[in-house]
């Protein structure tokens, strides 16, 4: 019979303490959360639907709405990059796509670096100047700027040299992601520069042409996943 009396006890508290979980207030909430990152406070978020975790994620001011609203930054960014590509026009040697979250943008060797230099064009400035502030206004929607650095393969029958090689691209990369933290109010915790050399060539190194368009500083720049941070993202490593 005491045994029987203390599993009916066990189940009341184990109801009670699912119910006390579903009234949850959200200083509580928070607490909880922290307890298994303490880093998601950014994203942390009780909507106006219940008083606990599982109110409806769909009223306004919920998760639902801050994800569409980061998309929609992403989107905006998008839109003001194409135009301000399309009225430099094609001699600006810039290309602006988009997949998905994340933004494609390639800038051509001509506008950026003299051959076989990392050192930024003074030409090249007033052009990220203008990145630098279009991505300032989505600064709170973007998760990463990555910043790509390729050469081309000057001889077609034989590599770069590894060393001047990768060097090279990661100088020239590192120099942009420089100037965009200088210029920009990006968290730079989200500034990521890769040297990738010669090993992810567009064109064919066997012409001129070919090997111009290889030689390019690639931008990727990644909307931010509310989910994906809460469950322990890029979020970790901001700095504000």
């Amino acid at each position: 019979m005491d045994t029987y009396g203390d599993m009916v006890t066990l189940l009341l508290c184990f109801f009670v303490l699912l119910y006390s979980m579903s009234t949850i207030s959200e200083e509580n909430w928070k607490a909880l959360v922290m307890s298994f990152n303490p880093l998601a406070t950014e994203t942390l978020t009780v909507t106006p639907g219940g008083d606990g975790p599982n109110a409806d994620a769909d009223e306004a001011g919920g998760p639902v709405d801050l994800q569409k609203q980061i998309d929609e930054d992403i989107e905006e960014l998008y839109q003001e990059l194409t135009a301000f590509v399309a009225q430099a026009g094609e001699q600006s040697n810039i290309s602006v796509t988009k997949d998905g979250g994340k933004i494609y943008i390639s800038f051509n060797q001509v506008v950026f670096f003299d051959g076989d230099s990392p050192v930024l064009k003074e030409e090249a400035k007033p052009i990220l100047d203008t990145v630098s502030e279009m991505l300032s206004n989505a600064a709170e929607s973007i998760d990463e700027v990555r910043v790509l650095g390729h050469t081309a393969q000057a001889n077609p029958k034989r590599p770069n040299n590894v060393e001047t090689d990768r060097t090279l691209a990661s100088q020239r990369a590192t120099n942009v992601v420089i100037y965009v933290q200088e210029h920009s109010e990006v968290d730079p915790a989200r500034l990521v520069s890769e040297g990738i050399g010669q090993w992810r060539p567009v064109a064919t190194n066997d012409t001129v042409e070919g090997r111009a368009q290889n030689r390019r500083v690639e931008m990727i720049v990644s909307g931010r996943d509310l989910e994906q941070e809460l469950q322990g993202g890029i979020l970790q490593y901001t700095t504000e």
